[in-house]
């Protein structure tokens, strides 16, 4: 189940590679969170909301979700709140491309790709082809 918008790219590629390995079918989903989000209320901006697409019933099945940075572990919190509402799996477990620390929530990923450890003052940003860029991780100064 990948999150919007860089956990939908990410989904999507792992389950070509688990295709690929297993020679089996994975369904894949993509989670809107915006709704879900507890600082709705602080945004300046109008939250630009986009497609939710579970075509699959999550019931009693393990959802692997699928971010491209872990953070505060509040966008995680605010997809599990969506998926529970699309149904009750049997287990939810993480996969993330990055983990770079700060945690408001005890959350912790089940698949980390690489831990990068960063200052508050740093920005992390996963580029990716599928958005018209070389596949990268940028960080930069706030």
């Amino acid at each position: 189940m990948g999150i919007r918008t860089g956990g939908v790219h990410l989904a999507h590629r792992l389950v070509k590679r688990i295709q690929e390995i297993e020679v089996a079918s994975v369904p894949i989903g993509e989670l809107d969170i915006t709704l879900y989000r507890d600082d709705l209320s602080l945004r300046k901006e109008q939250p630009i909301l986009r497609k939710t697409s579970v075509p699959f019933d999550i019931s009693d099945k393990i959802i692997v979700l699928v971010d491209d940075v872990l953070f505060t572990g509040r966008t995680i919190r605010a997809a599990m709140d969506g998926l529970i509402d699309l149904g009750r799996p049997a287990e939810i477990q993480l996969a993330v491309l990055v983990d770079r620390g700060h945690r408001q929530l005890p959350i912790k990923a089940t698949y980390i790709g690489k831990n990068i450890p960063t200052s508050r003052e740093e920005k992390i940003q996963v580029l990716l082809e599928e958005e018209g860029e070389d596949d990268r991780v940028v960080i930069s100064k706030t």
